[in-house]
This record gives structure tokens, C-alpha cells and sequence, in this order.
């Protein structure tokens, strides 16, 4: 077997963790290559080495063996790939958009490579099979699965359009994902006169101040990254000024709008409707939805599907229960006729504050960065008997990047990164995504997880740290959650460690769970800590917050089946005939209660189902939150910090990665299977 010789390419030298300030664009292909390369010939000589004898083939000869080849490989792409979201720059982006195509085909390779699928359809049969662990059988049953998903089965004509279908959907999903980046960064606007930011709050107009003066500029530099967005949206007093930024943020990538540009993403979403359509009917599937579900815990289309409408219909009375009350307000208090869609923010918030006397702006004083962490990582601490430690002397990508250990009985068992703010260049939204897998090698070494964490919150302005509204709070949590799915399994074989191998519409499990824990005292009590005193929430500002808690969750619960809603359904009956906006629109006739204006270009940006791993698998969010909602409740139940629920969390789902189907994981813990309720209750639609 061969392996590529360690040089001055520092993606080719195997590192224990990536070298980002060694990385350059030029690097990248050249890596890239020579690892398929030297991966396709080690699997030709394996498969030579094993001729027709099925009895030669073992774990250790075939999955370890291949693991390890295809391991390099992910440990070279995995940083170029991360970089390529965090510190976008044209160069890099040319390199990584180079071997999208090359890693598309070697991937279609192996997965239409008859006699890997025959050695490992062997290794199933054998009489060793049976002496296998359940993690190592799952492994194998995944992989003969995913050969079939991979065509292995079809003519050779129908294997080269699959080749060619794969290749094509990783260029136009990554360049729906540029033009998503490239319009959100055309368009900004100054603004000279503060009178036009009034209601606008203190800490993002220091943040806009900060980001002109970046740019060599005086007076106050909006643009359409959120922690600039949503504050003007929800707070500034400017009608005109909110209507221009939603008409540029609705618009984003689209026909529509001031940036339209090279940025539509109109041709693309088609694009990849058809590809998608047509790749699911090679493989004998009626349509993408039913591909997609293929490997979800969902067992069928109708099921999602009545799944979703069930919910709608027990939520879209509260919704509109929720919009008449702001109407109403709206008109009473401010004598406003017509609620616009970039005037529901505003006086939601100003309704919320009448009522409640309470906003995200108050509580932002109360949960600094470096306090919110800490606390998150007690938090763990009781929960799962893990510690939390801060490397400082780290190779980072950007200087505002963390790097932490997290430790057990003192032993190094996972680490990862956290870059925590928003910037030019850099992909919004929040993820987590996997840098290293735990998994045994070949030579019987473990190598331990490591993750990246990245959100986009607003940095820290001047001398104060950076502060978090609550909502940035339950994101960071959120994040984390998936964090500590991937880095605290007990799982040594990549393909089912930490959140590989776990059913789509179950992996928000670990981190909508988490989300539950930003609203107890006990744990708001060391995860808050004003940044000038020091003083933890107060009990009065706690239970405004509490009583704000489900404070218009009905439109927020219709609005997220909105989405999920369009995205399977118009993965499932897409044809020649179908127009996307025309699918939203009978989504919104049936379950949403605010109707956006004609010219809204919402699927443009909608990046989860055209550029990331949710088409087809939005619902995942609903599917999931049902399990999150109900685990959680069994800590209602039974004691926040009881140690022998926090083992039981940790020991059947947080270790277990994807060695096990979710239900049976999700019945271990929770003795029973998931019911609705608890998701209701704590969405507040039922009492």
C-alpha cells in the first residue's frame, strides 16, 4: 500500500490538527489529488490482494484499512473546507471549487465500485460477521445500504449520468452558497445623521460605528449581516429605513431588489430541482422527498408530511391569535392601519415591552461571551463529569478563534474550536461542523474528536466584552449540543462516531435539547453575570423573561413549518411544471398567517435545502424538536443535575453516535417512545 509523502504541503503532512496559517490556496488541489489518487490505488491493490476469495476479507483488511486512506483525505479537505466558509477569499474559493468535481467522482467511484460492495456484501455473510460488535454490523449494513444509494446497482450507462448528477449538484449547491455570501456583502449603507438610527440600541449602533470606521469611513455602516440587520428591523424607529433593508435582505440573490448583480439564484434552484429529481428516479425512487427519507427515522412521505399539517393545525389558531393581538396593538397604540411585514418585528417588540416591560436589549448586559461560556461548560460539567479547559497556544484561522480540551478523570478525550463572531467574509448563520472523527486506527492508536463551533454574534465593541441577547445565548447552546454529540461518543469507528451515521431527522436532538437549559434559574444563575458588577439575572428580570418565554410562538411555530412544509413538498412532487414560488404560496395559504409581498424571493437564500444538508429534511427541525422536548422532560421530572439522569442522557444517546437506531436510543433513555405534548407545552400552544 502506498501512502503520499509528507512535503512542504502542509495539507499533506497528516497533522494532529490542521496548520490554517500554513494553508494556501495553491496547496489545496494538489492535496486533494494526490490523496484520491494514492486512496484509489491502495483500494486496487486490497481488492487485488483479496481476489475472488470472500473468505480473505476481514474488518481489519477492508474497513480499517480504508478507513485509514479515507481519513487523510478528510483531514486534508476538512480545514480547506471550514476555511472556505470562515475566511472566504476568491483564491481560496477558485481552489476549493476545483476539486468539488474531483471529490464528487471519487466518491461515486466508491460507491459504485462492484467489487468493494461485493467484499463487503461478503464480509456481511461471513461467519465472523456474528462475533462483531452492534456498532461494527451497523457500520456494514450502512455501507451496503448507502452502495445501493450510490447506484451500484444500475446499468453502466445509468452509473455514468449518476456521476455526472453528483458532480454537477456539488458545483451548483456551492455556487448557490457564493452567491448567498456575495449578495449579503454587496450591499450597505451609511448613514451620517444618528436621528435616522433612532430606537436603534446603543451596543449595535457601536457595532455599526466600528464596522465604517473599519472601512475608513465616518458615521454609522449598515449591512445585512444580522447583528446589524435584526436590530434596525426590531428596533428603529425609521419606517422607510426598515422597509429599504428588509427589501434588500428579502432579496437577497434573487431578481429582485437593489443587489440583483451576478448573484440569482433563480436558474440554480431549478438546477438543482431537476438534478435531484432526476438523480432519485435513477435509483428507483418517484421523487427526491422519498430519497431523502431513505435514511431518516420518517418511514414514509405521507408521514412527514400529515406529521407537519397535524402540528399546523394545532398552531396556526394561536398564530393567528398572536397577530391579531399585534394588530390590534399596533392600531391602539400607534395608529397603524396596516401592519407591514417589516413593521411586525418593530412592534412586536415595542407589544412585548408593554406587556412585559422586557426585551433582548435589557438582558444583553447580563450575559457577557467569556460568562456565558464558562457557565456553558459547568453546565456540562454536572451534567456528564466532563471539564472544559482553555488552550491558549493554538494555530488559529482568525485571532478571535478559541481553542478548548474537554477532559474526563483528567484525560483528554475531545477537542474543539470556537469562533464566536461576525465578519466580512464569513458565511452567516451558525453550525457545527466535524474537524477530526474518534475512531481507531490501523496501528491501534485512537484518534480523539475535534470540532469547529461557529456562530456569528455581534463582537465586542470598544473596551466592553462582547454581550449576547438571550436568543445568542440558546444559538451558542444549540451549537454546542452538536458539539458535544460529535466529541463525547465512546464510538471508534468513524462511519458511526459522534453524529455520523445519526438519521437526519434525529440529530437536532442533542442540540435543541441543550437550548432547554438557557431558561432555568439554576443554570441562568452561573451562565449570566452582568459585565460591570457581576450580578446574576435578577429574579424580577428571570420571571419577565420566563413570562415572555412562548411571546408569539404560534407565528414562530407556523413560520418554521412554513419552511418545512415548502422544502419537502416541493422536494416531493417537483416536475418541468412546477414554480417554486407557486409552491410556497399554497404552503402560506394553508399554514402561515403573515403573507410576505409578491416581490419576497425567500428560497433565493435559502441555503439549508439548496446548499446544505437539509433538502428534502427541514421537517428534521420539528421531527427532532419532539424528541428534545420529551427527553428533556424526564430532567423536569426527575432533577436538572440528577447525576443518574445526566449519565442516563449521556450513556444512551450522547456516546451511542449512529451505532444504534434513534428510537431504540431514544426509548433507552426515555423508557417509552416520544409523544407530542411535552413540544406543545413547552412551545406554549397548549397549556
Amino acid at each position: 500500500m502506498t501512502n503520499p509523502n509528507p512535503s512542504a504541503n502542509p495539507l499533506l503532512k497528516n497533522p494532529e490538527l490542521p496548520h490554517f496559517s500554513e494553508i494556501k490556496p495553491e496547496h489545496v488541489q494538489p492535496a486533494v489529488q494526490q490523496l484520491i489518487e494514492t486512496n484509489e490505488k491502495n483500494i486496487e491493490a486490497l481488492l487485488a490482494d483479496l481476489g475472488s476469495d470472500p473468505t480473505r476479507v476481514t474488518w481489519d483488511n477492508l474497513i480499517t484499512a480504508s478507513d485509514d486512506w479515507d481519513d487523510l483525505l478528510g483531514k486534508a479537505w476538512s480545514p480547506v473546507s471550514h476555511m472556505n466558509s470562515v475566511v472566504n477569499s476568491d483564491e481560496l474559493r477558485d481552489a476549493y471549487n476545483a476539486c468539488l468535481p474531483l471529490l464528487s467522482e471519487y466518491s461515486t467511484k466508491l460507491g459504485q465500485n462492484q467489487d468493494l460492495f461485493a467484499a463487503y456484501k461478503a464480509l456481511s455473510e461471513s461467519s465472523q460477521y456474528a462475533e462483531l460488535d452492534e456498532a461494527q454490523k451497523q457500520v456494514i449494513q450502512y455501507a451496503l445500504r448507502d452502495f445501493h444509494l450510490s447506484g451500484v446497482d444500475l446499468p453502466e450507462d445509468k452509473k455514468q449520468r449518476y456521476s455526472e448528477l453528483k458532480k454537477e449538484l456539488s458545483e451548483l449547491t456551492s455556487k448557490f452558497s457564493e452567491n448567498v455570501l456575495d449578495a449579503t456583502n454587496a450591499w450597505s449603507k451609511l448613514i451620517t445623521d444618528e436621528q435616522a438610527l433612532s430606537g436603534v440600541p446603543e451596543s449595535a449602533l457601536g457595532l455599526m460605528k466600528q464596522q465604517a470606521e473599519q472601512r475608513e469611513q465616518q458615521g454609522y455602516l449598515l449591512t445585512l449581516d444580522i447583528p446589524v440587520y435584526l436590530p434596525v428591523m426590531t428596533y428603529c424607529d425609521n419606517q422607510a429605513l426598515r422597509q429599504e433593508m428588509y427589501t434588500a435582505f428579502a432579496t437577497r440573490a434573487s431578481d429582485q431588489g437593489p443587489e440583483v448583480g451576478d448573484f440569482d439564484n433563480t436558474p440554480l434552484m431549478y438546477k438543482i430541482l431537476n438534478c435531484r429529481k432526476e438523480l432519485a428516479k435513477l435509483l428507483g425512487f418517484n421523487n427526491y422527498a422519498e430519497r431523502s427519507i431513505a435514511t431518516k427515522m420518517a418511514e414514509s412521505t405521507d408521514q412527514v408530511v400529515e406529521f407537519l399539517y397535524d402540528l399546523a393545525e394545532k398552531s396556526k389558531p394561536v398564530a393567528q391569535r398572536d397577530l391579531d393581538e399585534l394588530k390590534a396593538f399596533a392600531q391602539q397604540e400607534f395608529g397603524v392601519d396596516e401592519l407591514n411585514p417589516w413593521d411586525v418585528g418593530y412592534y412586536g417588540e415595542k407589544l412585548k415591552h408593554a406587556r412585559y416591560d422586557i426585551s433582548q436589549e435589557q438582558l444583553r448586559p447580563y450575559f457577557p461571551f467569556p460568562k456565558v461560556v464558562s457557565g456553558m461548560f459547568e453546565l456540562v460539567s454536572r451534567l456528564y463529569g466532563v471539564e472544559v479547559v482553555e488552550i491558549e497556544t493554538f494555530d488559529r484561522w482568525h485571532e478571535q478563534v478559541y481553542f478548548y480540551e474537554i477532559r474526563k478523570a483528567g484525560e483528554a478525550i475531545a477537542r474543539f474550536y470556537l469562533d464566536p463572531y461576525a465578519r466580512p467574509k464569513k458565511r452567516g448563520g451558525a453550525w457545527m461542523d466535524e474537524c477530526r472523527v474518534r475512531r481507531i486506527d490501523g496501528q491501534g492508536a485512537l484518534q480523539l474528536p475535534v470540532a469547529y463551533l461557529v456562530c456569528n454574534f455581534t463582537p465586542p465593541v470598544g473596551d466592553a466584552p462582547a454581550l449576547l441577547t438571550h436568543d445568542e445565548v440558546t444559538t451558542l447552546f444549540h451549537e454546542f449540543g452538536h458539539g458535544l454529540h460529535h466529541m463525547l461518543t465512546r464510538i471508534s469507528y468513524s462511519a458511526v462516531s459522534g453524529i455520523n451515521g445519526v438519521a437526519w431527522d434525529a440529530v437536532e436532538l442533542p442540540s435543541q435539547f441543550m437550548e432547554n437549559f438557557c431558561w432555568e434559574k439554576e443554570v441562568l444563575d452561573f451562565i449570566s453575570g452582568h459585565y460591570e458588577t457581576g450580578e446574576t439575572l435578577p429574579d424580577e428580570l428571570l420571571n419577565k423573561m420566563l413570562a415572555a418565554k412562548n411571546f408569539q410562538s404560534g407565528m414562530m411555530m407556523v413560520r418554521q413549518l412554513e419552511f418545512s412544509l415548502f422544502d419537502f413538498i416541493l422536494h416531493r412532487d417537483f416536475d418541468e411544471s412546477t414554480d417554486v414560488l407557486e409552491v410556497l404560496q399554497q404552503v402560506r395559504d394553508k399554514v402561515a398567517v403573515i403573507i410576505p409581498p409578491e416581490w419576497h424571493r425567500f428560497p433565493n437564500s435559502f441555503s439549508h435545502i439548496f446548499a446544505g444538508g437539509y433538502a428534502a429534511g427541514y421537517y428534521s427541525y420539528k421531527w427532532a424538536e419532539v424528541l428534545s422536548a420529551d427527553a428533556y422532560s424526564r430532567f423536569e421530572e426527575e432533577g436538572l443535575f440528577n447525576p443518574e439522569v445526566g449519565q442516563s442522557f449521556l450513556s444512551s444517546i450522547l456516546e451511542k453516535g449512529g451505532s444504534q437506531a434513534p428510537m431504540d436510543l431514544f426509548v433507552n433513555f426515555r423508557g417509552r417512545k416520544p409523544t407530542v405534548d411535552a413540544l406543545l407545552r413547552h412551545s406554549g400552544i397548549t397549556a
